[in-house]
């Protein structure tokens, strides 16, 4: 992975560079130039003592003086701090300034004699085996009337030089080192005066792309970073405006969906929900999260909405249907299909509105079943009214005895046909005062009036020698209506003495139980199967029609009793076991 660096150091490290590099350059061409000068000016000077010597030595070598070549060369060479050596063109030595000639070697084999001979100036620099140190030496032939006739060597040590120079060096690179570091100090100047501002606009950049829209850049004093900063902060400012917009309407559009009461689902072209609300996730006992991004198949494993979505994605028009969902219980969903569209109105999928209608269509049913009831219990009185009423007019009446039964008959559907009404009437009554909230609630003792009701109903209950026990307790207190609450005291106790052998027994036995009064009547009749228990409160259900009608029900009594639970605020519950009788208790939860 690619190490990243500061933009500081980008910009210092370079600079610096720029500065040191030409420094270190010039500093290494100037030595080199320096000693280039020096040893040219040796060779100058030491060209020039040679020539100064050149006519004298050449006067000594033709009159074959070597005394005076020897003596000449160590008295000039003493002078001027040179040493002078006088070869003749066989190498052999006759003078020298610093040794005696007779102990030195041939010096036909040295590189500036050899050079000297061709004719012209030998010079070369190399250690000196005699003085043991490094020289620079400088030989030229001496001619006379064009022949040789021998060479004439000047030479310096340049161990001086190079002191010099190492000392003129350090110099140099201390005035370098001054000026690098005034050079970096620069470059820090520099680079911390262009990077600073562009640091803090990256910063700010960061913020911005994690969403610190809030966050403005500072101004600078260069024109393009004022700029560049002014020209962020104004698009933050705008990105800032845009998001809040966006987030506006993204909170808008989910309080619409969340305050609909119809499911809202959205699905794309591939059957992938997109959208969904709480309303929809509740309808499927699932949670958002748990629908979204996921496709239809695997999310909602219900083939005939699948077969629906598949559909409504295929058609154009909008579609309906009322589907069955089994989740957790059984519920009907009226299901509308419309298509989806983005801004430039091309269609990206459905939208599915969700109806629960489960409680309407069962509503719809109770008011078919209720019409059909009313009119079947209606119906057959009258038509019994009716056939006797003309039979007495086509003739009975001259028969007395047949007359007086027919006259009963008719009294006894006459007073069903009141019954009914009579009912009818109550439950409208209690229904209309629990709407308009007129049914006022008590604190009352339950004992008096579970024994008002079984006054009321000890007379049929002698009829079949039936034993009604009451257990209460005599302080036990509810808040209720004691007169509705007692007439559905009434209807249990007259149901349980119809459907209860004769010479049986019904227990009553009110209890205060955690958080409410439980009234149970418990009788030991033909009880009711469990098939018919969830519909047993609704208006006219009847377990045994004929048998019923037979022991003069309207079919409304439990309807009534429910309705009257309702309205003390509490519930109504039922156990039976077919020939074993069956237990109905009355819920009143206590209220402050």
């Amino acid at each position: 992975m690619r190490k990243s660096y500061p933009f500081f150091l980008k910009l210092f490290l370079p600079f610096l560079l720029i500065v040191l590099i030409p420094l270190l350059a010039f500093s290494r061409y100037a030595g080199f130039s320096m000693r280039q000068f020096y040893l040219e000016q040796t060779t100058i000077n030491l060209e020039a003592r040679a020539n100064l010597l050149k006519e004298q030595v050449t006067r000594y070598l033709l009159a074959g003086d070597e005394k005076n070549i020897d003596l000449l060369c160590k008295r000039a060479g003493k002078s001027s701090d040179t040493r002078i050596t006088v070869m003749q063109i066989s190498g052999t030595v006759l003078g020298d300034s610093e040794k005696n000639p007779v102990e030195m070697v041939n010096h036909s084999d040295r590189p500036e004699f050899v050079k000297a001979m061709t004719g012209e100036t030998g010079v070369f620099t190399r250690y000196s085996d005699t003085l043991r140190v490094p020289m620079m030496y400088l030989a030229i032939l001496l001619t006379e009337d064009g022949n040789p006739v021998g060479v004439l060597r000047t030479s310096i040590s340049i161990s001086a030089i190079d002191n010099q120079l190492e000392i003129i060096q350090k110099r140099t690179s201390f005035g370098v080192l001054v000026v690098a570091l005034l050079a970096a100090l620069a470059s820090l100047f520099f680079s911390r005066r262009v990077s600073r501002p562009l640091e803090e606009i990256r910063e700010g950049a960061g913020r911005f792309a994690k969403g610190d829209l809030a966050y403005r850049l500072p101004v600078f004093a260069s024109s393009e970073t004022e700029l560049l900063a002014k020209t962020m902060n104004d698009m933050a400012a705008n990105l800032d405006e845009r998001m809040q917009t966006i987030i506006r309407q993204r909170n808008e559009l989910e309080a619409v969906l969340s305050s609909m009461l119809e499911g809202v689902v959205a699905i794309n072209l591939e059957e992938i929900i997109i959208s969904v609300n709480q309303v929809a996730a509740r309808m499927f006992h699932q949670e958002i999260s748990e629908l979204l991004n996921r496709s239809v198949q695997e999310a909602i494993r219900n083939p005939d909405f699948q077969r629906f979505i598949r559909l409504a994605l295929l058609d154009e028009n909008t579609r309906e249907a009322d589907l069955f969902f089994y989740l957790k219980g059984e519920a009907l969903l009226n299901t509308r299909s419309a298509p989806l569209r983005n801004a430039a109105g091309e269609r990206i999928g459905i939208l599915i509105i969700l109806n629960d209608v489960t409680r309407l269509r069962r509503l719809e049913n109770m008011r078919r079943d209720f019409a059909a009831n009313v009119s079947h219990e209606i119906k057959t009185p009258l038509t019994a009214i009716k056939g006797f009423t003309e039979t007495l007019k086509s003739g009975a009446l001259n028969r007395p005895e047949e007359a007086a039964r027919f006259v009963e008959i008719i009294e006894n559907h006459t007073n069903r046909l009141i019954a009914i009404i009579e009912d009818l009437m109550k439950l409208s009554i209690i229904e209309q005062n629990l709407d308009n909230k007129k049914i006022a609630l008590t604190e009352s003792r339950v004992l008096p009036i579970l024994s008002s009701a079984v006054s009321n109903c000890r007379l049929k209950a002698d009829e079949k020698k039936i034993k009604i026990l009451c257990i209460c307790d005599e302080a036990l207190t509810a808040k209720l209506n004691a007169a509705l609450i007692e007439q559905a005291f009434v209807n249990l106790l007259d149901n349980a003495i119809k459907y209860s052998e004769s010479g049986s027994s019904i227990e009553i036995e009110a209890t205060k139980t955690g958080s409410e009064v439980a009234i149970a009547f418990r009788d030991n009749g033909i009880g009711i199967g469990t098939e018919h228990l969830s519909r047993l409160f609704e208006r006219f259900y009847r377990v045994d029609a004929s048998r019923s009608r037979k022991l003069g029900g309207t079919g409304l009594g439990l309807a009534i009793v429910k309705h009257i639970v309702i309205a003390n605020a509490g519930k109504v519950t039922v156990e039976s076991t077919p020939g074993k009788g069956s237990r109905f208790v009355i819920h009143i939860p206590f209220q402050s």
